[in-house]
């Protein structure tokens, strides 16, 4: 496990911890939160359970120091995630844009959660890099930016959630974790481990799950919340991406397409096609999967990526579809049709038939 704490004054060097972070930087961060300060918590655009978990989760804890508070996202988020504690107070930069830019403009302090480049916030990234506040990071994506005064950032941690309990302990107050904090981490570890099979799953992250129970997280609960709450449209379309499933066998290759159209017909709702492309990377002998959704709104193809092993969606993903993510979980988008999107992506495969053969 290793975690970094990087701040811009001139005099500080970059330094990798084993086990815990320098005793020195923590003490600056404990100071700047010893005071009331106006802090805003940003996760990226499209928030999923991560980014929802990890922002409330900290929202929480913060207030328990008489900080003014406020979670701001940048678009909305699905419906399997408004039911977490705080979810009633988010505003939503799209739909609350002079509310939201008043608040940042006037913090003393900015949390950005679960992404590491401020164009991941997308119509937020003027504002938060114009903001003067001091900007705290807390990510495990690879590649970040070089804004924030203090950078923690992990791609080893399975989640942001996961993150943030780390963060509450350095700062030497998990006393102060209660069932509200507890539950907003744990669905942000259960989303972004996929019920804890990914292999950022480790000995520690169960051993933070159990402690985040105890604490008052009702596991079984959060799961038939974010999980069994599947309406009929969503499962036809389910049903419509799997009759849609492509597999190249010879380059170890399953990808899935959904149209705007098919979208409507099966009125689609944010969040509907969550987890859909981890069906094509269960087939038997798949290592690498995608799947692409038509936006017309957007004018975009959303890619969402995944693979097993050493094979990098990341690297893929930034090399081909403007994107980036984890090794084994990316995303990316293109601005040609979905047809087009497609073709491209089949062309682009044959260069890889090395690495998706393992040869």
């Amino acid at each position: 496990m290793h975690f970094s704490l990087k701040t811009r004054h001139s005099n500080f060097k970059k330094i990798v911890y084993s086990s815990s972070m320098n005793k020195q930087d923590i003490s600056s961060i404990k100071q700047l939160l010893s005071t009331e300060k106006k802090i805003v918590i940003v996760p990226h655009k499209n928030p999923d359970g991560d980014a929802i978990g990890s922002t409330l989760g900290l929202y929480h804890y913060l207030l328990k120091g008489n900080h003014q508070v406020r979670v701001i996202v940048p678009n909305d988020y699905p419906s399997f995630l408004k039911w977490i504690p705080g979810e009633d107070t988010i505003l939503k930069h799209d739909t609350q844009t002079v509310k939201s830019n008043t608040l940042i403009e006037n913090a003393d302090i900015i949390f950005t959660l679960d992404f590491n480049a401020f164009h991941r916030t997308g119509n937020m990234e003027t504002v938060l890099a114009e903001s003067e506040a001091i900007k705290i990071m807390i990510d495990h994506h690879q590649s970040p930016d070089d804004y924030a005064k203090f950078m923690f950032s992990d791609v080893s941690m399975s989640s942001t959630c996961e993150m943030i309990y780390h963060f509450i302990d350095m700062l030497e107050d998990t006393k102060a974790i209660d069932a509200n904090i507890a539950t907003c981490l744990y669905v942000g570890i259960m989303t972004d481990t996929g019920s804890f099979r990914f292999a950022a799953t480790t000995s520690k992250t169960h051993e933070i799950v159990a402690k985040l129970i105890a604490k008052g997280a009702n596991n079984s609960e959060i799961h038939n919340n974010v999980y069994d709450t599947n309406s009929y449209q969503r499962l036809q379309l389910l049903g419509c991406a799997l009759r849609n499933l492509k597999v190249i066998p010879e380059l170890r290759t399953a990808y899935i397409s959904l149209s705007q159209e098919e979208l409507y017909t099966y009125d689609y709702k944010k969040g509907d096609t969550e987890g859909v492309v981890n069906y094509a990377l269960s087939l038997n002998n798949i290592i690498f999967a995608a799947i692409f959704i038509e936006d017309t709104k957007e004018g975009i193809i959303k890619i969402s990526l995944r693979s097993k092993g050493d094979f990098s969606v990341n690297e893929f993903s930034r090399a081909h579809f403007n994107g980036g993510g984890h090794t084994n979980a990316a995303g990316g988008k293109s601005d040609l049709s979905l047809k087009d999107t497609i073709e491209k992506f089949i062309s682009i495969l044959s260069s890889y038939n090395k690495a998706l053969n393992n040869e």
